[in-house]
């Protein structure tokens, strides 16, 4: 017999639903303040002393940073209990080659169809320079150039991840960049994974190492011996990560500084609650991860958790699942569709599903979500898989002003002024007015002389 799940309900017209909703936001956020007990006596283990996550991570990227290699190594081999040695940081390219022969062709065959799914979209968004000649003698040009070299970071802890390579390198690949690194931890998920050594090397990727965490991050960023530092990290990670890739920023880009995993469903009486459940439970999966359910429809709620108990005992990860939905997961019963409009906005999920039987109309009123995906056939995992926009998402709210990952981030743009001199004569005077009223006279001089 199924045991009940206690997963928070919410009735807004009883109810404040703004606390709870900042009380997940609180505890799912990538804080590094934050110590578990495990965490604080690994920390001894390890420094010496029980240091904050962001302590930590200060610490191993200032080593990354003036000690190189030797640095990765060490704490490569005290974080992840693994021997790896100089020669053996860089995954070869025979054995690239041989997980890649040694892979189930259909496997291989689906990495091809996704490729291309991304590819398609990708190509299709991507910027394009822009020329213009207001008046005569004037050209001015927006330029866009790819970066030249990313690192893309991949985790390896609880599940493998060949979908981030792909969602993460691909679009990059899409704007130009010639040059992909990929790091994952040296885990049977990370970088000795098959699966996910046969996707870089089907995809055209050859530079793949075996490290993870706050050191990985640091030396892609800052370059070490054998490893060339790259212009943008991209891709998910644990808190560790996240803390690295917002301690490198300004060295390097960024993707995002990202938490865990979340989405808001709307729901009409139209949607099937077996097709809910199942779309909560792919989020909670990732443990943690929020999966918020908001309706209107009074059946819809009570349906929804037979579903939720029916369906989570059947999974792989249910415990965690379990846990997940109890800690993090919410029935939202509001007055009326606007509500449910103004709600998630204020929530501003990574993943927003619209299961209504007017989701496209719906959609203009939700201005704020990672990704949306519309209408009763449009699940997340499409998007986490194969759809072709990235699945790198922003989460904890900043979907009010963030974007997922795209092949425009990759790109660099600059502009392009070009002058003759009857059209410097004719903009001169504007330009020594400006010049005079701030005080700058060399600015000055520099149209004076050429007049």
């Amino acid at each position: 017999m199924n045991q009940p799940l206690h997963i928070q309900q919410i009735d807004t017209r009883q109810q404040d639903v703004e606390s709870v909703i900042e009380a997940f936001r609180e505890k799912l956020s990538p804080r590094g303040d934050v110590v578990s007990e495990a965490g604080r006596k690994k920390t001894i283990d390890v420094f010496g002393e029980p240091l904050t996550p962001q302590q930590v991570v200060q610490k191993i990227c200032g080593d990354v940073r003036s000690q190189g290699l030797s640095a990765v190594l060490h704490y490569t081999s005290q974080l992840d209990q693994a021997k790896i040695e100089a020669d053996t940081l860089r995954v070869t390219s025979q054995e690239l080659t041989e997980a890649h022969r040694q892979a189930d062709p259909s496997f291989l065959e689906t990495v091809r169809r996704i490729r291309d799914n991304i590819l398609e979209f990708q190509s299709a968004i991507l910027h394009e320079d822009v020329s213009l000649s207001p008046r005569p003698g004037v050209t001015l040009r927006q330029r866009y150039v790819a970066l030249e070299r990313i690192g893309v970071c991949v985790p390896g802890g609880a599940a493998a991840s060949p979908s981030t390579v792909l969602m993460s390198a691909v679009p990059a690949q899409a704007a130009g960049v010639s040059q992909i690194a990929v790091v994952a931890p040296p885990t049977p998920f990370g970088a000795n994974n098959p699966d996910l050594l046969a996707t870089c090397h089907e995809i055209g990727i050859d530079e793949v190492y075996r490290m993870g965490g706050a050191q990985a991050g640091a030396a892609i960023a800052y370059g070490v011996d054998g490893v060339a530092p790259v212009d943008k990290v991209v891709g998910p990670g644990n808190l560790f990560v996240a803390l690295a890739k917002k301690t490198v920023y300004g060295e390097v880009d960024i993707d995002s500084f990202a938490g865990p995993s979340e989405v808001v469903v709307l729901a009409d009486k139209g949607a099937r609650p077996d097709f809910i459940a199942a779309d909560l439970l792919a989020q909670a999966e990732h443990a943690p991860g929020a999966s918020i359910l908001i309706t209107w429809e009074d059946n819809i709620l009570e349906n929804v958790l037979q579903e939720l108990t029916s369906q989570v005992a059947c999974l792989s990860r249910s415990d965690l699942t379990v846990q997940s939905l109890q800690d993090f997961g919410a029935l939202i019963r509001v007055a009326n569709i606007d509500e449910a409009c103004q709600l998630t906005n204020l929530i501003a999920p990574e993943h927003l599903h619209i299961a209504t039987s007017d989701a496209e109309q719906l959609s203009s009123k939700l201005r704020h979500a990672g990704a949306s995906f519309l209408g009763y056939f449009s699940p997340v995992a499409l998007g986490d898989y194969a759809a072709g926009p990235s699945h790198v998402l922003p989460t904890g709210g900043t979907a009010r002003w963030a974007s997922g990952l795209c092949a425009n981030d990759f790109l660099r743009s600059s502009s392009v002024i070009q002058f003759d001199q009857p059209a410097l004569q004719a903009i001169a005077g504007d330009v020594q007015r400006m010049a005079d009223k701030e005080g700058l006279t060399a600015h000055r001089a520099s149209i004076d002389i050429r007049l």
